[in-house]
């Protein structure tokens, strides 16, 4: 699940601004806080001026060690132009091979915006890579890092980005199995959403639907969006039932009409329950 660009960065740079002013922001190379924003706002507001990929791809590859202390710094403005090429397709696809060499940054944070960009550019170039940062299985590259919560890997992006890909050999499945029984339900729900794309299995759909149900919202945001993302149309009821935010519950079930053609006409059969109402009359509005 990837919300990384819900909000605008708090940069104090956050003012409403042009397409223009974003580009000239993107082009400042002393003024990291001002590319931050920049390459936030054209990934955001989905830019297709000419220059925006070619400024993005110049941002990502100014990415260095991390200081920690230096405010706004350049891999910061380097995982923001990544998310931003993800969502710029088909024009980003130029931007492929930047991204492949981005997997192999020290930057954790970078890695996984490079592997959710490779995912949703669909770039098959990356599977094989992608399968390799996650061979070592959920005792290795799903391990804690010792004194951060963080893992060896970003699994969830890794796997989403194998899932959204939809390359579907026995390699890569086999790759992705282990993880659903990762100790963290947010991995075992990404997982089980990549194997359900990957293979259309209703077990793995009934995963999903089991986590809907898990004591933390937290999880229960993440397989909404994961049920959404891989389209599975018999998850309609259960989405509407979910103990979460409505917004939330309407991006999933737009998800199911998107990815597999499901009629409003189906979704208005989710529940008669106010909070199902509430949702559909915004989804109305929105389809």
């Amino acid at each position: 699940m990837d919300a990384g660009f819900s909000e605008a960065p708090a940069t104090g740079a956050g003012d409403p601004i042009s397409e223009e002013e974003a580009l000239r922001r993107l082009r400042l190379s002393d003024d990291p806080s001002a590319q931050y924003y920049a390459a936030w706002w054209l990934g955001r507001n989905r830019s297709t001026h000419p220059d925006a990929v070619p400024l993005l791809q110049e941002a990502l590859r100014q990415r260095r060690p991390r200081d920690i202390g230096a405010g706004v710094e350049e891999n910061a403005v380097a995982r923001n132009a990544a998310r931003a090429l993800g969502k710029l397709a088909p024009a980003a696809h130029v931007a492929i091979a930047d991204l492949l060499a981005t997997l192999d940054d020290d930057d954790h944070g970078l890695r996984e915006a490079a592997a959710r960009a490779l995912g949703e550019l669909r770039a098959e170039a990356a599977v094989l890579p992608l399968q390799r940062r996650l061979a070592s299985g959920p005792f290795v590259a799903g391990a804690q890092q010792p004194g951060t919560p963080r893992l060896v890997e970003p699994c969830e992006a890794l796997l989403e980005a194998l899932g959204d890909i939809g390359v579907a050999t026995p390699e890569v499945v086999a790759v992705i199995e282990p993880f659903v029984e990762h100790e963290r339900p947010l991995i075992r729900s990404a997982a089980s959403r990549a194997l359900l794309q990957l293979t259309g299995d209703r077990r793995w759909g009934e995963q999903l639907v089991a986590l809907l149900q898990h004591q933390q919202l937290q999880v229960r945001r993440a397989a909404l969006m994961d049920l959404g993302g891989a389209g599975w149309r018999e998850s309609l009821e259960p989405i509407a039932a979910t103990l979460a935010e409505n917004s939330l519950k309407l991006i999933a079930l737009r998800g199911l009409v998107e990815n597999r053609e499901l009629s409003l006409e189906a979704v208005a059969t989710a529940g008669p329950d106010a909070s199902t109402v509430a949702v559909l009359e915004v989804m109305d509005g929105l389809l």
